[in-house]
């Protein structure tokens, strides 16, 4: 039990909430990620003979194996089920019903389970049944379509967007809603989390934008899409870059200011027909100097004006240092749970499991805190 989460005293916001994870990839994973970050005791479930150690994004979890084709393996996992609050799963729609682990299963079980599906395409629709990654969905929303230079292809943003902005971070939205609705209505339900909804819902004030005529859909023309040049990145003499965002007229004239140029001699700044020279103004400025000479003179002031750092640079910032955004979990530097709270604070997220631990134990060790907690 030592290399499984800790099973002390529970702390953090959703400390006594269970929840039962079947193992898959991607916002999955990091959903249940980000409930035992707050506390949540998670169990996930892989299969027998998995070679692959849990990595970093397993943390905080206890492991278990089942063979969820074996019906000693699907009764076990439905064991958990009956006192479990939050089931996770990722697979295709159907799967789990084949399996005999689908919402009318474990609901027989557990009327009060919030039963938490994961997919790409959501569980109807023409491309339900289909494969699919983070950077097909975020095509198919338009999202993908509005990131980029002018003149140029759509650029990748990681798999940040798609996966875990409009993935996992809804799953938990609709957890956490669902918990919610049951203490009025004692009963569990079904969250069709779908990364083509989440991805649509994040891009809202774009779709507002463009309704307002405020938008174009011609990448790198407006003002949150590099099109503006007083919110976009430029490079230094010493080939690092400073993040530009002074889109407010106060913000852009201190930013004017601290780059040393005179606000008379620039073209105004929300003519896009005066942006390409704005552009190389504040380009040959940037070029004088390296990056953190830059960020010396832009520190502290509100020109919006910050610079770029790559991961192996973020944990010796100043600034994130002091709020310990960082934090080493077995060796590993890795952002700390989010956000932060006053009366009931995350735990210190633990190891990922090193090893499974037999499904009864984890029944006897929720009997016993569930009567402990009466």
């Amino acid at each position: 039990m030592s290399d499984q989460a800790d099973t002390g005293p529970a702390r953090g916001p959703l400390a006594g909430t269970r929840v039962v994870e079947l193992a898959g990839v991607g916002p999955g994973p990091h959903a249940a990620m980000l409930l035992a970050d707050l506390g949540a005791d998670v169990i996930l479930v892989r299969r027998p003979g998995t070679e692959r150690d849990p990595g970093p994004q397993h943390r905080g979890r206890r492991l278990v194996e089942a063979d969820l084709k074996d019906p000693s393996g699907r009764d076990a996992v439905l064991a958990l089920v009956a006192r479990a609050d939050v089931l996770i799963e990722g697979f295709r729609p159907g799967v789990t019903e084949r399996l005999g682990l689908g919402p009318d299963d474990c609901a027989a079980r557990n009327p009060g389970l919030v039963y938490a599906r994961m997919t790409g395409w959501g569980q109807a629709g023409p491309l339900a049944d289909s494969a699919g990654h983070d950077i097909n969905y975020i095509g198919l929303t338009g999202v993908l379509h509005a990131i980029g230079r002018a003149g140029q292809p759509p650029v990748v943003p990681l798999n940040l967007v798609g996966d875990f902005g409009g993935g996992s971070l809804y799953l938990v939205l609709g957890v956490l809603a669902a918990l919610v609705e049951r203490q009025r209505s004692g009963r569990g339900q079904v969250i069709d989390a779908a990364i083509i909804d989440g991805t649509s819902s994040l891009a809202h004030l774009i779709w507002a934008l463009r309704g307002d005529g405020r938008w174009r859909d011609e990448r790198g023309t407006n003002r949150l899409d590099s099109g503006a040049p007083f919110y976009d990145v430029y490079e230094t003499s010493d080939g690092g870059y400073m993040a530009v965002g002074a889109l407010e007229p106060r913000f852009y004239r201190e930013f004017v200011t601290l780059l040393e140029l005179d606000p008379a001699q620039l073209p105004p700044q929300n003519e896009p027909e005066g942006w390409p020279a704005l552009r190389a103004i504040f380009a040959r400025a940037f070029a004088t100097r390296t990056r953190d000479e830059w960020a010396a003179v832009f520190e502290g002031t509100d020109a919006c004006t910050t610079p770029v750092l790559a991961f192996d640079e973020v944990a010796t910032h100043p600034h994130l240092a002091a709020r310990e955004a960082l934090i080493d979990v077995d060796g590993v530097v890795q952002p700390a749970p989010a956000p932060r709270f006053s009366r009931t604070p995350a735990p210190t997220p633990q190891a990922p499991p090193r090893a499974p631990v037999a499904i009864d134990a984890v029944l006897a060790d929720w009997a016993r805190t569930r009567a402990e907690t009466r």
